[in-house]
């Protein structure tokens, strides 16, 4: 029986919250919960900056999620922020102050990356069916909309409206009249149109919601008669009736109504409206789970390496038709080479290590489906923008920086080879099994090898068949000079 301690923190628009959980058998039991509302959406200025006041909001929150997390291993531990920090201009400032708070690296995801493991946190906590669900999850600052069956995500879309952006563009202050819902209501529409002709076509039979604008209103909604369950259409517009009479929710005596809520309820009723106007939705059910526990169940299939990043490697391989035995023979050699030079102490990591390399060989060529010039920088460019369901948009970034480092300068990488060896390494093996497998055929590793000796590198290569490839030779002289460069020794020797 195996039995750790995994953690999430889903950094979101409005609230930040912290889940625990022990491992026992491949499952998942709750064991600690945090939330601290902190607004961070709401704190995005004009200009796109996290005010102050938000973010010492945000930072005193963590310091509390840290004293909760103190000693759990690195890859124990996954934090994720959303909308708000994939539209701050600041971000990468407030990141590095709450990763020094936190103590633990902060992934800001994409939105179809935050919908997909909405979708694995609501669906783990839903009994099997045989039907295609839709779970709609309305965020602070975004509203994500997957399609799925079972266990698995089939459509996706991440739209830029959220209960505290809503409530604070269109109710400020709380206030709320028919002009202003109205207001509210066709911006929403915009934004999901588009999303609801993909969606209906696809179709579902059961419809979900999960997050805190679910939760509020179905509370709402069951505690005054509304409905016996979830959420329905006649009770969202008994619930807007009521609070327009009322000129907003602060004046609304209603049980149920929360208040941390009655800031955000003005914006998030009138997406939810929306939404279940042009889907054409009579009742939503309500699932107890949302993001961090799609956080948990993926961290869960990284620690015992059943990797989705893994399956989205292969799926982009073959969608660029990449020569899979090209990239077999890179991804070989490259390993081999990292296998003599790794001096990794901590077997995780060295696993972290080799699986990122690997995935670079694998998709070291992809670019190649869209110009054979200059691939690896097509090839570069299409990892760092492209949805890749697991990556976070850092991962994607720095497996990026990996892949246009596989030729050429090497002045593109200058800035990260110095202070990172792992980096460097990885380079090197990439680089180096690129160069000799360029023949496209298969070559026995036991005819190079690769040393670290005291920072310098050196490769051994069998005599004889570095005399019988004369062009290869030239072609490592170059490299050693190319490594030069950059402070870094290569060697090449005949063994």
């Amino acid at each position: 029986m195996t039995q750790q301690i995994l953690a999430a923190v889903d950094l979101g628009s409005n609230s930040f919250h912290l889940q625990i959980a022990r491992v026992v058998n491949h499952q998942l039991y709750p064991l600690d919960s945090l939330k601290e509302t902190v607004r961070l959406g709401a704190g995005v200025t004009p200009e796109r900056k996290i005010d102050g006041k938000t973010a010492e909001r945000a930072f005193n929150a963590l310091r509390l999620f840290a004293e909760r997390l103190r000693g759990l291993p690195k890859d124990a531990v996954r934090v994720v922020g959303t909308n708000a920090l994939r539209v701050a201009k600041s971000a990468d400032t407030f990141v590095k102050e709450a990763e020094a708070i936190l103590g633990y690296p902060i992934e800001i995801i994409a939105g179809r990356e935050e919908a997909r493991l909405i979708y694995i946190g609501v669906a783990n906590s839903l009994p099997p069916s045989q039907h295609d669900r839709l779970v709609v999850d309305i965020g602070g600052g975004s509203t994500e909309f997957i399609i799925g069956h079972r266990l698995k995500a089939k459509l996706v879309d991440s739209l830029y409206m959220g209960c505290v952006s809503y409530s604070e563009r269109y109710f400020p202050g709380g206030v709320m009249d028919k002009r202003s819902f109205k207001d509210a209501q066709l911006a929403a529409r915009k934004e999901i149109e588009q999303m609801a002709i993909r969606f209906k076509k696809e179709g579902w039979k059961e419809s979900i919601g999960s997050s805190g604008t679910a939760k509020a209103l179905g509370i709402i909604l069951q505690e005054n008669g509304q409905t016996r369950d979830g959420i329905s259409r006649q009770g969202l517009e008994w619930l807007r009736d009521k609070a327009l009479k009322a000129e907003g929710f602060a004046k609304l005596n209603l049980p149920g109504v929360k208040g941390d809520r009655v800031p955000v309820l003005p914006g998030g009723l009138a997406i939810m409206l929306t939404i279940f106007e042009e889907l054409d939705l009579a009742h939503m059910s309500i699932a107890d789970t949302a993001l961090r526990d799609g956080v948990l169940y993926d961290l869960l299939g990284r620690t015992h390496h059943d990797d989705i990043r893994d399956a989205t490697v292969e799926a982009t391989a073959k969608r660029y038709h990449v020569d899979a035995a090209q990239s077999a023979r890179v991804k070989q050699m490259a390993l081999a080479f990292f296998a003599q030079i790794d001096e990794s102490t901590d077997a995780e990591v060295a696993f972290q290590h080799r699986q990122k390399l690997g995935w670079a060989a694998r998709l070291h060529e992809i670019g190649i489906d869209i110009a054979q010039a200059n691939f690896h920088k097509h090839s570069a460019y299409v990892i760092a923008n492209a949805d890749m369901p697991g990556f976070s948009k850092r991962e994607q970034a720095a497996l990026a920086s990996l892949v246009i480092a596989q030729r050429g300068k090497l002045a593109k990488v200058s800035a990260d080879l110095p202070g990172d060896d792992a980096f460097a390494a990885k380079v090197l093996c990439l680089r180096l099994a690129v160069l000799l497998c360029r023949s496209r055929r298969s070559l026995e590793t036991q005819l190079f090898s690769l040393a670290r000796i005291n920072g310098e590198y050196r490769l051994s290569v069998k005599g004889e068949w570095l005399e019988s490839h004369s062009l290869t030779e030239y072609e490592l002289r170059q490299e050693t000079d190319e490594w030069k460069s950059t402070g870094v020794k290569l060697e090449i020797v005949a063994a």
